[in-house]
């Protein structure tokens, strides 16, 4: 479930997601979460999260549908998207629009702001803390806009890349 490389990318590099204990402790928590908002994370929706966290980068959603059963045949298209939008809406993974994927988030404050390193070389994305954002709120409220979030996506070539 790799991220496909942009032509001019002749270089490897190392995606690497959530594993073992570490997988095991942020489905935990995920699982803690969703009780504490009086939610479910039934098992499709447990399992995409699973997904995005092992991939460590953006997963378009019919790569998640090939790879969401373990044994038997894969998912249907609707059950993908709508573990998606409640992924989303609870805070759980983020949908970068410029890739059309979708990137866990590992952050545990509900509702923030995201924004998106992308190289354009390797699709390697990192989530950093946006300072723009606040600007962005204030902006929207000046002009009379109660805004419920702000993504913010930079394209652009990782060190690795740029080396």
């Amino acid at each position: 479930m790799a991220m496909a490389h942009h032509a001019a990318c002749d270089h490897d590099h190392d995606h690497h997601g959530v594993a073992g204990a570490a997988l095991a402790a942020e489905l935990a928590a995920a699982e803690s979460r969703c009780a504490a908002a009086d939610q479910r994370l039934t098992p499709p929706r447990r399992r995409v999260l699973e997904l995005l966290l092992q991939a460590g980068q953006p997963v378009k959603a019919y790569d998640l549908i090939s790879t969401f059963a373990v044994d038997g045949p894969p998912a249907k298209p609707p059950t993908i998207y709508r573990a998606l939008d409640f992924l989303e809406k609870q805070g759980f993974a983020h949908r970068i629009e410029s890739l059309n994927a979708y990137v866990a988030c590992r952050k545990e404050a509900d509702g923030h702001a995201a924004a998106f390193l992308i190289c354009d070389c390797c699709g390697a994305t990192r989530e950093i803390e946006p300072k723009a954002s606040a600007e962005i709120i204030a902006a929207g409220a000046a002009a009379g806009y109660a805004l419920t979030g702000v993504t913010i996506e930079a394209h652009g070539l990782c060190g690795d890349c740029r080396g």
